[in-house]
Order: C-alpha cells, then structure tokens, then sequence
C-alpha cells in the first residue's frame, strides 16, 4: 500500500529556511507526479507545488513562489520541499500527497 512519511518540520523565526522530506514507498515513485499541500490552523487544505514524475516541471502556489523550491530523488524515492524566507502565514500541517493519499503531516511553526 502507499506509503507517504515526512518529516523536517520545526519551530522557526520569520525569514529562516526548514526543507522537508517525503518518504515515499509502497508505489513506483518514479511513475508519479507528486503534490505537496498544507492546513493551517482552522483553515482548509491549500495546494502548495506540484512536481512531474521526472522532476523536470514543477508548479507553485503565487504565495510561495519565489521562496519554496519542491525536488524529487528518484532513486532515493524521496520528494524534498525547500523553504525559504519563511512567514509566519507558512504556519501549517504539511503533507505530502500522490493524488488523494497523503501522509501523517509535518508541523511548521514560523514565529518570533
């Protein structure tokens, strides 16, 4: 069954940089496109990037462009999301997802 595992979250000051990882197993990783989304605090899920199967094409909410950067390692079955220039509105759950399947989450927390 697929299996979706991040982590990398933490607590962090406005401006910092955190990079989560999404272990991924349970499906050839390498056959999908792969979806990271995140839920603040009392708000619904946000679409945040998108990367294609080869890694080659990725997409990004307007909010984050600029600042995240998502990347895969095939060979590690491995999705990555770089954060950078964090704000306090990145405060959320962040998943990673391959079409509706999503793992347990990882807590980022941007305060001062």
């Amino acid at each position: 069954q697929v299996q979706l595992v991040e982590s990398g979250g933490g607590l962090v000051q406005p401006g910092s940089s955190l990079r989560l990882s999404c272990a991924a197993s349970g499906f050839t990783f390498n056959n999908y496109a792969m979806t990271w989304v995140r839920q603040a605090p009392g708000k619904g899920l946000e679409w945040v990037s998108n990367i294609n199967s080869g890694g080659s094409i990725s997409t990004y909410t307007d909010s984050v462009k600029g600042r995240f950067t998502i990347s895969r390692d095939n060979a590690k079955n491995t999705l990555y999301l770089q954060m950078n220039s964090l704000k306090p509105e990145d405060t959320a759950v962040y998943y990673c997802a391959k079409g509706n399947v999503r793992g347990q989450g990882t807590q980022v927390t941007v305060s001062s």
